[in-house]
């Protein structure tokens, strides 16, 4: 018998905002934003969009760790990212259950291109997929795919002058110090990694349609015998971008005018009430004397960059067209967490638990499941991904998830009775030390509790951008309660360990 099972095309990208690219039919506020994100756009109309989705942790091998796991950072245990010296694990412990080892289990082809970051020994090879290249030296280093590419054309990695460079520190300009921020590259956009990971993702689906194995891919050819159990395929591209540094060509580069930038409502911070570690990473990540026309010239690059691999992820959407696989396959675009790219004055991500980094954007196109250019309101984590890749395959999904499958949201139903009416994220430090957050969000409130500070509270309603911290307004004692309970109930049922000795202390408080 045939199966019959669809295949999963999931792309992730790498620190991408939620706000890049809201369709004109958001039933949101927020404001239309200038991002041309044409194929990712395209997705929503077709599928389903998520519009309160956000990460478990806004660290990138804790996020991922969490999305192969179906676990929230405290249960995998890898909470700050593995490449650091700091890193509490440099590898996830053995015997975790991943969705990827139980779909390969149950007949699904698995590959993966890009970006990994879930270990610094071990790699998708270890977890099912067979790996089919470009990693880069800083968060990975599994392979050479991509800069034998690069040497190939001519354009070797090592051998390229930036334009219009910015770092932190003192001297914008100075890249003998500081953190690389944006630049404009000479390169061709053939010669991007953005470019050569839609190339070989695209190679993996014409492997599919020709019969090949996932090895001869792999070595480059599209020859080779049929796969054992005719099964259907997940394939993975992770996208190294638009993580910083927001390097990108012609015409990208140039695509965005800085000077018609506008600071966002969250550049009005003054950091009034809140946790004093939120103005100390300002000097922490070097952009204290940043001014809005910085990063305005920075959020027009990053702005450059999400567009470049917009424009990637719809070559790769047009392959499964021309191949006839659009109607079979479904087809998932995530991001691991945001970035700040100057919101509230700040660079990156740290313990500041803003939707600029813990909201993410979501989609799903299901041909025959999901209506088209649905909008999805209920509140998701990231990793709910986990068990809704095993439904979807047919696959039972392992007790140790702390994650709810998507798919009677997909189907077009009414939430079941008993979905959360909040997210709850987490934070346990990274390059700079072990700082314990907790979060709980609704569509309205959000509250932070900070173990060694002030506590947050922000009605997103009237005040979007977070800049008012209401933690000890009287008319919000309720409202605080409120979510001081849910955030108990969050832990408990997540067995947080810091359940033991929080839930008392908020308490107290109130």
């Amino acid at each position: 018998m045939a199966d019959t099972r669809p295949n999963v095309l999931f792309v992730l990208t790498d620190q991408e905002r939620y706000d890049c690219h809201v369709p004109e039919s958001s039933v949101d506020k927020e404001p239309e934003p200038p991002v041309e994100t044409e194929a990712m756009d395209r997705l929503s109309r077709q599928g389903a969009r998520f519009e309160h989705a956000v990460t478990p942790i806004s660290i990138c091998s804790s996020a991922r760790a969490s999305l192969l796991t179906g676990q929230f950072p405290h249960s995998h245990g890898m909470i700050n990212n593995c490449h650091e010296d700091d890193a509490i694990l440099a590898n996830l412990p053995p015997g975790i259950p991943t969705f990827s080892e139980a779909l390969a289990d149950a007949g699904y082809d698995l590959t993966y291109t890009g970006k990994w970051h879930v270990g610094r020994d071990a790699t998708p090879e270890e977890y099912g997929f067979s790996y089919l290249g470009g990693s880069d030296r800083h968060h990975d280093d599994i392979d050479e795919a991509f800069r034998e590419y690069r040497r190939e054309r001519g354009t070797p990695l090592e051998e390229v002058d930036f334009e219009d460079e910015i770092y932190t520190g003192d001297d914008p300009r100075d890249s003998s110090e500081g953190t690389f921020v944006a630049a404009k590259s000479p390169i061709d956009v053939e010669d991007t990694r953005a470019w050569f990971l839609a190339e070989r993702t695209i190679e993996a689906l014409e492997a599919h349609v020709e019969g090949a194995t996932a090895s001869s891919v792999e070595d480059g050819s599209t020859e080779g015998g049929k796969r054992g159990d005719g099964g259907p395929f997940f394939h993975r591209t992770d996208f190294y971008g638009p993580h910083h540094p927001y390097v990108v060509p012609e015409p990208y580069a140039s695509m965005y005018d800085p000077d018609e930038i506008e600071p966002p409502d969250s550049y009005a911070e003054t950091f009034d009430g809140k946790p004093q570690v939120h103005e100390n990473y300002l000097a922490y990540r070097g952009v204290e004397g940043f001014d809005w026309k910085l990063w305005a010239e920075a959020l027009a690059k990053y702005w450059g960059f999400v567009t470049l691999i917009d424009e990637q992820f719809g070559r790769i959407l047009a392959a499964l067209e021309d191949l006839e696989l659009a109607e079979e396959t479904v087809a998932v675009h995530a991001s691991d967490h945001g970035d700040f790219v100057g919101g509230h004055r700040q660079f990156n991500k740290g313990p500041l638990m803003y939707d600029d980094t813990y909201r993410i954007p979501l989609q799903v196109r299901w041909p025959g499941v999901t209506e088209p250019g649905s909008v999805r309101r209920e509140p998701v984590h990231l990793h709910d991904l986990a068990p809704t890749f095993l439904e979807i395959g047919n696959v039972d999904v392992p007790d140790s998830f702390d994650a709810r499958s998507l798919v009677p949201l997909l189907e077009g139903d009414d939430a079941p009775a008993d979905w959360p009416e909040s997210t709850f994220s987490q934070y346990h430090g990274d390059e700079f030390g072990l700082y314990s957050q907790r979060m709980v969000r609704t569509e309205r409130y959000k509250y932070v509790y900070n173990g060694p500070d002030v506590d947050e509270l922000y009605d997103l309603e009237v005040d979007p951008p977070e800049l008012r911290n209401l933690i000890d307004h009287p008319e919000y004692a309720n409202v605080r309660r409120t979510m001081r309970e849910r955030l108990i109930a969050w832990m408990d049922e997540a067995d947080d360990p810091n359940r033991g000795w929080v839930p008392e202390i908020l308490r107290r408080a109130d």
